[in-house]
């Protein structure tokens, strides 16, 4: 089954600067394979099921070997059945109704 998740993950005890936890777990979704999509606050990531809760611990086992003594997430995440779509697809679908009412 595929899934799409919107994921947040916070090293706890490493001080103010997250950005190279960030690209660690960046780097983690990379290396599986899986589209991923970064934004301010988290990642977007798209994939079978078992994939990307795999990269999800991944990067929390990948973030407390680099010294964050605490990890705290969220996810949102979300399947269908009815018809397959991407997260490109879901964006596409947003813009061209914000085109039409232009």
């Amino acid at each position: 089954m595929n899934v799409m998740i919107d994921l947040c993950i916070v090293p706890i005890g490493v001080g103010t600067s997250v950005s190279e936890y960030v690209t660690a777990c960046e780097r983690v979704f990379q290396d599986a394979g899986l589209s991923h999509q970064m934004h301010a606050y988290g990642t977007n990531v798209e994939g079978e099921w078992d994939d990307v809760m795999a990269a999800v611990k991944r990067c929390h086992e990948v973030v407390h070997e680099m010294g964050a003594p605490r990890v705290t997430s969220s996810m949102r995440f979300g399947t269908r059945t009815d018809r397959a779509q991407t997260m490109a697809d879901k964006i596409a679908s947003v813009e061209a109704k914000l085109a039409d009412s232009e």
